[in-house]
C-alpha cells in the first residue's frame, strides 16, 4: 500500500529469460519511479563505453508512484537508455494509458537487455510476464501491431507499446509509440529497442494500485484538482491543444521559421491551434485521469488520427515552411504510423530544405513543399534514397556534406519549437539539458513566455541560471512521480511533494522533492561526462550564437550561453568544466 505495483521485470534477450524481482525500497526512497529508476538502473547497469545499439544497452521502462493512482494527469512512463542519437544517457517520457496499465498489471518497471535471436514481444499480464514470438509483427505499422496484439491475446483492454518500421530499420530518430498516437519521442529509443529485436511490451491487467494514506490523497487531489481547473493556461490547453502556442510565439517573434533563419512565421495563423479547433479537430482527448484534455482527435479527408501537436505542427509547419494544416495532420499521422520522432524528423527535413535551396545537396525539395515533404517521411522509415542518410539526424546528414552548422541541434538532437536568440533562460536550458536539444527537460517557456509561476522578461540573463536550475530539478522529480509535466503550470513543488507523501507513505518535503531531482540530474550528467562529454557540449549552434533576430521586439538578440554558463555551473556545485564537485558527490549520496 505505497502507490507501487511492487514488483520490477528483468527481461534478457540474448537468453530468453525473464526474471521477476521486488521493487527496491532503497530505489524508491532516492529516485521515486519514472526518470529516476531509469536513470539509476541504466547507470549500474550499463558499461558507458558501449555502443548504444548494441546487445549491451538496456532499455528501461518505469511508471512513477503517481502514473494510476487516479491523481488528476498522473498518467506518465518514461522509457530510459543510451540514446543512439546523441550519445547521452536520456529518458523520454509520454502518456496515454500504457503506464498505469503496466502498474495494473504489476510491475513499477521493466528493464531489457540483450538481444533476441529473433523478433519477440514482451507480454506483462497479471503479475507475470513471457517473452513471445513477433516474427509475424515485424515490419508492421504500429498500429497494426497493436491491433494484431489486441487480436491476438482477444483483450481489448490490452495496451500496447511498440516500434514502426523506422525503430527496425534502425533510425536514430525512432521513437515509441503507444496506444497508436502517444510517442516517447525523443534521442532514437526506437531504434535501440528494434537493435534488441523486441518488437512490443503489452500490458493487460487489474492488480490493485494502493495508497499509503488513501484519505488524506483524497484530499490532496481535490486541491490539486481546483489549481488546475481554475489555471488560464490549463484552459486554453483544453480549449486548442498545445498548438495554442502557435500564434502567442510567432506573436513574440520567437517561433523558428525556415530552419530557424526567422523566427516570425507569415502564415502562422493558418496552423495555428485556433485554426485546428475551427477545421480538422473532431474532438479534445486526454490521457489516463487526465482532466485537461489537450489531446487533439482530427479528421483530414476521411483520416482519424491524433494531433499534431505544438512541436510537429511547428516543425512540419513554420520550420518547413509549410502552412498547409491537412498536409501538416497527415504527416503528424506518418511519423506515429512508422515511429519516427515527430520534432527531429520534420526538423531534419527543413535542414534538408536549406541545404538544397543553397546548392550544397542536389535535390528538388524546397521550403513550403508539403508533397515532397511527405514523399520524404516514408524514405525515412524504410531507410530508402535519402532518407537513409536523413535517418541519422540533421547533425550526421550536414556534417556529411560539409555544413553541420545548418544542423539547429544541441549534442547532435535536434532543437524544438522555440527561438533559444530570444528567450535566454530557456537558450541555456535547452544547451545543459543532459539529453541534448530539448526543451522539457526545464520549460523555461513558463515563465519566460507563459508567466508561470511569474512573467520573467525573455531577453534578460541575470537571474537565469538559477531558474534553470530549480526548472531542471523539479522536472527530473515530476518526471519520476508519473504526473504531466503540464500539471507545472498550477502546481508547484509543494503540490507534488504532498501527492507523494499521501502516495508512498515517505515522508517528502518540498526540499527533499527538489533534492530527488538534483539526484537524479547530477547522476545523469555524471554519467554523460563518462561518455565523453565536456563543457563545449553545453552550447548552441553558431547561428543563434552570432546570427541576431532582426524582426519584432526581439531583433538584436542572440543566444547568451557564455554569460551564465560559469554561473550555472557555480550554482550547481560543479567545477568550471561543468564536472559535478566530490562534496556535491557525496551530498547526493552518488558516491
Amino acid at each position: 500500500m505505497d502507490g507501487y505495483a511492487g514488483k520490477m521485470v528483468y527481461a534478457d534477450l540474448s537468453a530468453g529469460t525473464v526474471t521477476i524481482k521486488p521493487t527496491p525500497p532503497e530505489l524508491k526512497q532516492q529516485y521515486i519511479g519514472g526518470r529516476g529508476f531509469g536513470i539509476r538502473l541504466l547507470t549500474d547497469m550499463v558499461d558507458p563505453k558501449i555502443d548504444p545499439l548494441s546487445e549491451e544497452n538496456v532499455l528501461v521502462f518505469a511508471a512513477g508512484p503517481l502514473t494510476g493512482t487516479g491523481i488528476p494527469l498522473g498518467s506518465r512512463y518514461e522509457v530510459s537508455t543510451i540514446s543512439p542519437l546523441t550519445g547521452t544517457a536520456m529518458s523520454a517520457n509520454s502518456g496515454g494509458v500504457f503506464g498505469w496499465k503496466m502498474k495494473k498489471a504489476g510491475f513499477d518497471a521493466v528493464v531489457v537487455s540483450g538481444k533476441a535471436k529473433k523478433p519477440v514481444y514482451l507480454l506483462l499480464d497479471n503479475g507475470e510476464a513471457v517473452l513471445r514470438d513477433a516474427a509475424h509483427l515485424w515490419g508492421k505499422t504500429t498500429g497494426q501491431t497493436t491491433d494484431a496484439i489486441v487480436d491476438e491475446l482477444e483483450d481489448k483492454s490490452v495496451r500496447v507499446s511498440c516500434i514502426g518500421p523506422a525503430g527496425e530499420k534502425l533510425a536514430l530518430i525512432a521513437c515509441i509509440i503507444n496506444e497508436k498516437a502517444r510517442a516517447a519521442g525523443r534521442g532514437g529509443a526506437g531504434a535501440v529497442m528494434g537493435s534488441k529485436n523486441l518488437k512490443a511490451i503489452a500490458a493487460r491487467g487489474d492488480l490493485p494500485i494502493k495508497p499509503a494514506d488513501e484519505a488524506q490523497l483524497n484530499i490532496v487531489k481535490e486541491r490539486v484538482r481546483k489549481k488546475i481547473e481554475e489555471n488560464g493556461i490549463e484552459k486554453a490547453l483544453h480549449d486548442y491543444g498545445t498548438a495554442v502556442l502557435i500564434n502567442i510565439l510567432n506573436e513574440n517573434y520567437l517561433l523558428p521559421t525556415r530552419n530557424f533563419q526567422t523566427a516570425h512565421f507569415p502564415d502562422a495563423e493558418k496552423i495555428s491551434g485556433e485554426t485546428m479547433a475551427k477545421t480538422i479537430l473532431k474532438k479534445p482527448k486526454g490521457c489516463y485521469a487526465c482532466i485537461v484534455q489537450c489531446g487533439r482527435v482530427t479528421e483530414v479527408d476521411g483520416e482519424h488520427g491524433e494531433g499534431p501537436e505544438y512541436e510537429p505542427d511547428w516543425a512540419f509547419g513554420a520550420d518547413c515552411g509549410i502552412s498547409d494544416l491537412k498536409a501538416i495532420a497527415r504527416a503528424n499521422n506518418i511519423c506515429n504510423e512508422y515511429g519516427l520522432d515527430a520534432i527531429g524528423t520534420p526538423t531534419t527535413i527543413a535542414c534538408l530544405m536549406e541545404m538544397a535551396e543553397k546548392g550544397y545537396v542536389k535535390h528538388p525539395i524546397r521550403f513550403g513543399d508539403a508533397e515532397g515533404m511527405l514523399k520524404l517521411l516514408e524514405q525515412i522509415a524504410k531507410r530508402e534514397d535519402i532518407g537513409d542518410e536523413l535517418a541519422e539526424g540533421s547533425f550526421r546528414f550536414a556534417t556529411k556534406y560539409g555544413y553541420p552548422e545548418l544542423s539547429m541541434s544541441s549534442k547532435k538532437q535536434e532543437l524544438p519549437a522555440y527561438d533559444p536568440r530570444g528567450i535566454q533562460g530557456y537558450a541555456l536550458a535547452t544547451a545543459t539539458s543532459n539529453r541534448g536539444g530539448d526543451h522539457v527537460y526545464g520549460y523555461m517557456i513558463s515563465p519566460e513566455i507563459l508567466g508561470a509561476p511569474e512573467k520573467l522578461d525573455p531577453y534578460v540573463v541575470t537571474g537565469k541560471p538559477q531558474w534553470v536550475r530549480t526548472f531542471q530539478d523539479l522536472t527530473a522529480s515530476i518526471d519520476a512521480s508519473g504526473m504531466c509535466l503540464f500539471t507545472s503550470f498550477a502546481l508547484g513543488a509543494e503540490d507534488y511533494a504532498n501527492l507523494l507523501t499521501a502516495t508512498t507513505g515517505m515522508e517528502i518535503d518540498a526540499a527533499e522533492l527538489m533534492k530527488i531531482g538534483e539526484r537524479i540530474w547530477n547522476l545523469q550528467k555524471l554519467y554523460n561526462i563518462k561518455r565523453g562529454f565536456s563543457r563545449r557540449d553545453d552550447n548552441l549552434p553558431d547561428r543563434l550564437l552570432n546570427e541576431p533576430l532582426k524582426e519584432g521586439a526581439p531583433a538584436g538578440q542572440v543566444a547568451r550561453i557564455s554569460e551564465m554558463l560559469d554561473e550555472y555551473y557555480t550554482l550547481r556545485g560543479w567545477d568550471s568544466e561543468g564536472i559535478p564537485s566530490e562534496e556535491k558527490i557525496k551530498e547526493l549520496g552518488l558516491v
